[in-house]
């Protein structure tokens, strides 16, 4: 396939018509290897007119000691019917002068050409250019034999009063193209150098191999990786055609990690024709990777900044780098071709050298450190020291895995003692925290076990993330115990050591919050530390944070005081990416619990510049949002976390993305969430009961209330007999009181109902105790209507705006029409509509429906939120700037309602309030 090749094929084209009108043209045709020479030379040569003669020659470099091959290729079809051939002739015969209208006998050594055969050769042409033009066709001038090359340049100088066209290409890099006789041709030539393809030609023959038009990222990555040279380009595209490969986007990368086989080989047989200091400079490169400069890669390849240059020039004509100043190769299979020609010891031995030279340069570890992980083995005595720089930096930049492999590597050069040994292992365990906690917990253990301080095997130790959710692996709980017998608990502690003391028994707390007795204990340590217990150290901090942990979990505090004493944590607490590596993400979960989300957002206004890991903070403001009802807001959040999260997050993360899909009901993200807990999530009692309730929320949206009922009430027995007894963070009462209803089960699901609004009178969350006042009026003797009016009024104390929608609306069904009930159902239509609960919306409007007097003017939503907001008794400047409008709006808003609703002004809006049955715009 040829592209943007026109005007090279014209100027052909001009030739061949100068040819056949008595003018004579030679031409050269030049370029780096896969330019497309070759291909535009046999294009050329295809469809000639019909009284045209071409004559075509292909040099090899195996011919190159055959002499006058080429010219036999060219000139043999002017005398088939009477050659001599090579058995009539002795070795030099070929020197001699051919026979009057014979050619010279090709020979297998170099002969010198006499004036008088060149001569003769020419005339021969000229004899046959009489009658009829010729088109000479020569391919690979560079390796075209002696003698051949030496008529040739001969010819391009004499070709006056002949009709011939001589068109040779010449491949430039090549040591022959340097050849004198070369450089004759060329002076007598028009030299055209045919250019990189452009992306548009790139995106034609995506098209041509693949079948179908390319993405423009795809078409990018096939420009720049290829640079427009047409032979890199079609062996990539070959290569990945083989397997019904496609060009878009997502496979853009495909494209650059792309080497093929046969590109490698062929391009490893053009470097080994090159003198050996340009395979020298190129094996440096290739040494260097990446990380080579100019005076270093000459350095490596051991040559005088003359024979580097000249080297530098022929691997740039050749195509080979790129255009930069710094000596780069061009596609990564070209290094691939450069190292198979090396020897395993010889690759070895370059990487070495390269490492030590960029090593004693000064670049940066990591640099060396990349060039180290490339050598199986290396003893060079800094190279410990490199490798843990390195890490570091990785760390440093959020890359763990990268910090991970160079530790890795380390251990396995280090040759110290002990010591040295535990520092590398617990470095290792530090990068491994966020991606392998198994690797994490196994190095540890290794470290620990080769420390022989106290402090300091009970400093490793804590390196070992807290579960969450759920309960540590025996193992560490077993590490934990062993390093915490080295502190006496009786004994009085300071500084250091004491926070080590105080780490400890949070971690040991928190690894036994599955068991009920642990959890008790937990309980009563907290209640031990008071209203106002010693915060003012990070480990004083962590166990406050466990022990709130396990007053949630086992609903022993009430709620407010769960949330005074979480925010005084916060407050002394700052929000940085340390916090990843401890329990106190666990104060979320407990303000979230508590109905009091309002802390974390004072906390943050206090703290802009946080450095908490991007998912940790996704996850809480999915918590927050939730907490506030705001569906859709919380949905992207949670997908943003469990995008970002690394192995400390992944599971808090899913566990937040399962409490928004079953809060929104969103079957499809539920499906999700099952396949992936059976694959990925960890077995414990937290995870367990989320997949309990995910396949329960299933099961009612798909109708199968009995299977539902059934798994909540299995989830609920679990949860009691460990002790965890929290209805906000595990719902698992609420859902069943809403079953048993709609399978006609009173009994059971008022005995459950009385049951949760027990308990959520002891934890006095406005948000659980509005819910469980709800889902009591539900029922006959559940309380009704004035039920109902108390949960609007707890949950107008709460952050949670869906949980008041839903009250409202069951209120709204409940007065069976009037104002009262219009109001209220339009208000729960407003807040169902901001919250993104649209199955509510269409409840609440069709009660509207039935509710709303038709002879009333309706409002409009716009009016119907601002008469909400003057009814929680916000001026119109703050109403205003909650819907983010100009004061003027709202007051024009105002006056519609006052005119449709016939009252005078706010006082008519608000006076509405206290009266039975009388009008509650919202």
């Amino acid at each position: 396939m040829l592209y943007e090749r026109e005007s090279e094929l014209a100027r052909i084209e001009s030739a061949v018509r100068q040819a056949q009108a008595g003018r004579s043209s030679v031409l050269l045709l030049t370029g780096p290897l896969g330019i497309g020479r070759s291909t535009l030379l046999q294009q050329a040569g295809m469809s000639p007119p019909g009284d045209l003669r071409v004559l075509r020659a292909n040099a090899a470099p195996m011919e190159q000691d055959f002499a006058f091959g080429i010219v036999h290729q060219l000139l043999s079809p002017l005398l088939a019917d009477d050659l001599p051939g090579p058995g009539d002739h002795g070795a030099g015969s070929a020197a001699r002068p051919a026979p009057s209208g014979g050619l010279p006998a090709p020979g297998t050594h170099e002969v010198p050409a006499s004036e008088a055969v060149l001569h003769g050769l020419r005339s021969l042409l000229a004899d046959v250019c009489a009658t009829t033009p010729v088109l000479l066709l020569v391919d690979d001038l560079q390796w075209v034999d002696l003698p051949s090359l030496r008529w040739l340049a001969y010819l391009a100088r004499r070709t006056h009063g002949m009709r011939v066209a001589l068109v040779c290409t010449l491949r430039e890099g090549d040591p022959r193209a340097q050849h004198p006789l070369v450089g004759d041709l060329a002076d007598a030539a028009d030299v055209l150098c045919p250019a990189p393809l452009s992306l548009d030609s790139t995106r034609a023959l995506i098209h041509h191999h693949l079948g179908e038009p390319a993405e423009d990222d795809y078409a990018h990555a096939c420009h720049d990786t290829c640079a427009g040279n047409p032979l890199l380009l079609q062996s990539v595209l070959r290569d990945l055609a083989l397997d019904g490969h496609r060009p878009t986007a997502d496979q853009a990368d495909r494209v650059r990690a792309a080497r093929p086989a046969q590109l490698r080989d062929r391009l490893a047989g053009c470097l080994h024709a090159q003198p050996g200091p340009v395979r020298d400079v190129a094996a440096a490169i290739a040494a260097f990777g990446d990380h080579g400069e100019p005076d270093l890669i000459q350095r490596h390849a051991g040559l005088d900044t003359i024979s580097y240059q000249r080297s530098l020039r022929a691997l740039r004509r050749l195509g080979l780098l790129t255009r930069h100043d710094t000596p780069r190769f061009l596609h990564r299979v070209v290094r691939d071709a450069v190292e198979s020609a090396l020897t395993i010891a010889e690759r070895e031995r370059s990487r070495d050298a390269a490492a030590e030279i960029l090593h004693q340069a000064g670049r940066p570890a990591a640099h060396v450190a990349d060039l180290l992980m490339a050598v199986t083995a290396t003893r060079r005595p800094w190279a410990i020291g490199v490798l843990r720089t390195a890490a570091e930096t990785a760390l440093r930049r959020g890359e763990p895995d990268a910090a991970a492999r160079y530790l890795r590597r380390a251990l396995l050069e280090s040759t110290g003692g002990d010591g040295e040994r535990a520092r590398l292992l617990i470095d290792l365990a530090t990068a491994e925290r966020g991606i392998d906690p198994a690797a994490c917990e196994r190095h540890i253990s290794q470290a620990v076990r080769l420390l022989s301080s106290a402090t300091d095997r009970a400093a490793a130790t804590l390196l070992i993330p807290p579960s969450f959710l759920g309960e540590a692996t025996p193992s560490v709980v077993d590490l934990l115990r062993d390093v915490s017998e080295d502190f006496e608990p009786a004994a009085p502690h300071h500084g250091s050591p004491r926070e080590i003391v105080l780490r400890l028994e949070a971690r040991l707390w928190h690894a036994g919050h599955e068991d009920p007795a642990e959890l008790a204990g937990a309980v009563e340590r907290l209640r031990s530390l008071g209203t106002t217990p010693p915060l003012e150290t990070d480990g004083a901090r962590e166990l406050t944070a466990v022990l709130i942990n396990a007053g949630v979990l086992a609903s022993a505090l009430p709620a407010p005081d769960i949330a005074a004493l979480a925010g005084q944590i916060l407050e002394r607490e700052p929000m940085t990416s340390a916090r990843a590596r401890t329990a106190l993400p666990l104060v979320a979960l407990a303000l979230y619990a508590a109905d009091a989300v309002e802390v974390i957002n004072t906390h943050r206004s206090c703290e802009p510049h946080t450095d908490l890991p991007e998912a940790g903070a996704h996850a809480e403001n999915a918590l927050i949002q939730l907490a506030r009802g705001r569906l859709t807001r919380a949905r992207e959040q949670a997908d943003r976390a469990t995008r970002l999260a690394d192995a400390d997050w992944r599971e808090p993360a899913a566990v937040v993305r399962a409490a928004v899909a079953m809060e929104s009901g969103n079957v499809q993200l539920i499906e999700r969430l099952l396949k992936d807990s059976g694959q990925r999530w960890p077995a414990n009692l937290a995870t367990t009961a989320v997949r309990q309730l995910l396949g329960a929320s299933l099961d009612a949206r798909r109708g199968r209330a009995t299977d539902a009922l059934k798994s909540l009430l299995a989830c609920g027995r679990q949860l009691e007999a460990a002790g965890w007894r929290n209805s906000a963070l595990f719902p698992w009462r609420p859902r069943a009181i809403a079953l048993h209803h709609r399978l006609g089960e009173v009994g059971p699901a008022l005995a459950l109902a009385e049951e949760e609004l027990a308990w959520a009178r002891q934890w006095a969350a406005p948000a659980a105790l509005g819910r469980a006042l709800r889902l009591h009026a539900l029922l006959p003797g559940g309380g009704g209507v004035p039920a109902l009016h108390e949960s609007v009024e707890i949950l107008r104390t709460s952050a949670n705006r869906l949980e008041l929608a839903r009250t409202l609306l069951q209120l709204g069904r409940a007065l069976e029409g009037g104002k009262e009930s219009e109001a209220v159902l339009r208000e729960a239509v407003d807040l169902t509509t901001a919250c993104g609960a649209p199955w509510l919306t269409e409840r609440a409007r069709a009660a509207l429906g039935a509710a709303a007097p038709s002879q009333e003017a309706p409002l409009t939503d716009g009016e119907r939120k601002v008469v909400s907001l003057v009814g929680r008794g916000l001026t119109n400047q703050e109403i205003a700037d909650e819907l983010g409008v100009s004061t003027r709006a709202v007051e024009k808003r105002l006056t519609s309602c006052y005119r449709k609703l016939g009252v005078a002004g706010r006082r008519g809006l608000l006076g509405g309030r206290s009266r039975p049955g009388a009008f509650v715009p919202h």
